[in-house]
C-alpha cells in the first residue's frame, strides 16, 4: 500500500500563523500607551470603536486621511534602522487633519511584507504608536499581511489611516483669506517622507554607503541622517487655531512642494509671494542639491526645503501667531504673504535659496 503523503499547511506556503499572534502580543503593550478619550486602544477585535462623545464633540465633522511613507521604506530596509519609519507613517495622515483643524482621534496602520519578522515589525509598530501619542491619536487596530512570492524576504511596505474631528464651522481654510495675509513657514526636521526617489538616485551617484557620515552632518550615518522621521505639526497648530483664532489655512508640504501645496488651501483668485531668502534651508538639501545639480524650482516642487507646514494668518495677529507656535515648540519664519492670482502661477518665488554651504 503507498503512503500518504503530508498534507501541504500554510507554513509550507510560508505564512506564519503563530509569527503573527507573536506579533500581536508584543505590540499589544505599545496599543494600549496610546489610549486617550473616547477609546479603549486595545486590538485583538474584527473593528476599533471610537466614542465621539466621549471625546467631548458635539457637533462634529469627521476628517479621514491615508499616505504611506513612499520609497523611504527602502532605505530603512537596506540600512536596518527601521524605528522612525512608523513615526513617519502617522505624521504624514495626520498632519494632512491639522490642516483643515481636525483633531485627529484615532489610526490604523497596514503592513506587508515577505516574510514577518515578530521582533523586527515590533520595532515599527512602536514607531506608529510613538507618532499616535505625539498627535494625541489612539491606535485601535491594523492589519499585517505575510504574501511571500510578493514581497522578497525582508521586504515590506506600510500605510496608514487617520480619522480626526473638528466642530462644524471650524474647518479650515476659512472663507475671509484676503491678499495682505501673512505666510508664515515651520521648519521641518529633514526630508519628511516624500521625494525619495531622487534622494536614493543622488545617493547613488555620490557612490556614498548609507553607513558612511553624512556630508551634511558627519555626526550621522547618511542613512539615519536621512531616516530623520517627519516632524509632527498636530499639537502646535491646534493651540494657534485655538489660542489665537487667526489661522486662516494650513498647508502640509509633501509631494509637490511649495508649488502645488499651497494654492490647494487658497481662493482660485489669490496667491502665495514666497521671498526665498527667507526660507531656512537645512543642510539635507543643500547636500542633495549640489550632488545632484538639481534647479532650484525643481527642488521646490521636490522637497520641502526645511519647511514642512505652511500656516496663512491674519496680518496683524502674525507676531502672536508665531509667538504661540514658537512656544509650542516650532520654528517659525515669515516667508511672505497672500497676493492676488497674475497670470498663471499661483506661488510666486522672489529672490533665490541660500543654498551655499
Amino acid at each position: 500500500m503507498a503512503e500518504r503523503k503530508t498534507g501541504l499547511t500554510y507554513a509550507d506556503s510560508g505564512v506564519d500563523i503563530d509569527a503573527g499572534n507573536r506579533l500581536v502580543d508584543l505590540i499589544k503593550p505599545m496599543v494600549r500607551a496610546t489610549a486617550r478619550s473616547g477609546t479603549q486602544a486595545e486590538i485583538g477585535g474584527f473593528g476599533g470603536l471610537f466614542d465621539l462623545k466621549a471625546a467631548g464633540f458635539k457637533d462634529p465633522i469627521l476628517v479621514a486621511a491615508t499616505d504611506g511613507v513612499g520609497t523611504k521604506v527602502k532605505i530603512a530596509i537596506d540600512t536596518g534602522l527601521h524605528g522612525g519609519i512608523g513615526i513617519d507613517l502617522v505624521a504624514m495622515s495626520v498632519n494632512d487633519l491639522v490642516v483643515q483643524g481636525a483633531e485627529p482621534l484615532f489610526f490604523l496602520d497596514y503592513f506587508a511584507c515577505g516574510k514577518l519578522d515578530p521582533e523586527a515589525t515590533a520595532s515599527i509598530v512602536a514607531g506608529v504608536a510613538e507618532g499616535c501619542r505625539e498627535s494625541g491619536c489612539a491606535l485601535v487596530g491594523g492589519e499585517t499581511a505575510e504574501m511571500p512570492g510578493l514581497y522578497k524576504a525582508g521586504d515590506y511596505d506600510l500605510a496608514g489611516f487617520a480619522v480626526g474631528a473638528a466642530e462644524r464651522g471650524s474647518l479650515l481654510p476659512r472663507a475671509d483669506i484676503v491678499a495682505g495675509d501673512t505666510v508664515l513657514g515651520l521648519a521641518s526636521s529633514g526630508v519628511h517622507s516624500n521625494g525619495f526617489s531622487l534622494v536614493r538616485r543622488i545617493v547613488e551617484a555620490s557612490r556614498l554607503g548609507f553607513d558612511a557620515p553624512a556630508p551634511f552632518s558627519p555626526v550621522m550615518t547618511l542613512g539615519g541622517a536621512l531616516l530623520a522621521p517627519t516632524k509632527i505639526y498636530v499639537k502646535s497648530c491646534l493651540r494657534a487655531i485655538r489660542e489665537t483664532g487667526a489661522v486662516k489655512a494650513l498647508a502640509h508640504i509633501t509631494g509637490g512642494g511649495f508649488t502645488d501645496n499651497i494654492p490647494r488651501v487658497l481662493p482660485k483668485h489669490l496667491g502665495v509671494g514666497i521671498d526665498l531668502a527667507r526660507l531656512p534651508v537645512l543642510p539635507v538639501f543643500k547636500w542633495l542639491a549640489e550632488q545632484g545639480n538639481v534647479a532650484e524650482l525643481e527642488l521646490l516642487r521636490t522637497f520641502n526645503c526645511g519647511v514642512g507646514m505652511i500656516a496663512v494668518v491674519e496680518s496683524a495677529a502674525a507676531e502672536a501667531v508665531s509667538r504661540v507656535l514658537t512656544d509650542a515648540g516650532e520654528s517659525v519664519a515669515v516667508l511672505g504673504e497672500v497676493i492676488p492670482v497674475q497670470g498663471e502661477h499661483r506661488v510666486v518665488y522672489n529672490g533665490h535659496l541660500d543654498l551655499s554651504w
